[in-house]
């Protein structure tokens, strides 16, 4: 695969921190919301952005299982329940992406009245998030910040 045909999209702390907080302006005002469920691993860093940008203190976590590192798996498992909310009314659930969806489905069967928020949304899944900040290409593999490490590229040509 060359470079130019290469589906790639790295998003940077800066990057991911302005589109958050983009995304957490268009939730105001804040004193419709209960609290925040962040969507673990992913959606945790996004929720405490949102957090802190509406100053919501109650921050609760669902914990699901859909991706094996490079690909996602058709079945979503639950490894923890919410437990601040029975149908999710006043809540934001905030996870970093919504690829095909699976995981969305399967949160929105068990929190309704719920509004959830991705950072980035692909077209598969698109539908199933109430609003984002940014949508890409349904083939684009996005690496996240706390996936990636900053070192010392060598030159193509040596001295």
């Amino acid at each position: 695969m060359s470079l130019a045909t290469k589906r790639e999209f790295f998003v940077s702390w800066e990057e991911l921190h302005r589109a958050t907080r983009e995304l957490a302006a268009r939730q105001l005002p804040a004193s419709q919301w209960r609290g925040i469920i962040a969507v673990s691993r992913g959606g945790l860093v996004p929720a405490a952005i949102v957090a802190r940008e509406l100053n919501l203190r109650l921050v609760e976590s669902v914990c699901v299982s859909s991706y094996d590192h490079t690909s996602q798996r058709e079945q979503v498992s639950l490894l923890k329940d919410v437990s601040c909310s029975d149908d999710g009314e006043g809540f934001l659930v905030v996870d970093d992406l919504v690829d095909t969806g699976n995981t969305l489905k399967f949160l929105r069967q068990r929190l309704p009245k719920a509004k959830f928020i991705t950072v980035y949304a692909k077209p598969e899944g698109m539908h199933l998030v109430d609003d984002f900040a940014a949508d890409l290409e349904q083939q684009m593999w996005i690496h996240f910040p706390w996936d990636m490490q900053l070192h010392y590229v060598a030159p193509l040509v040596g001295e």
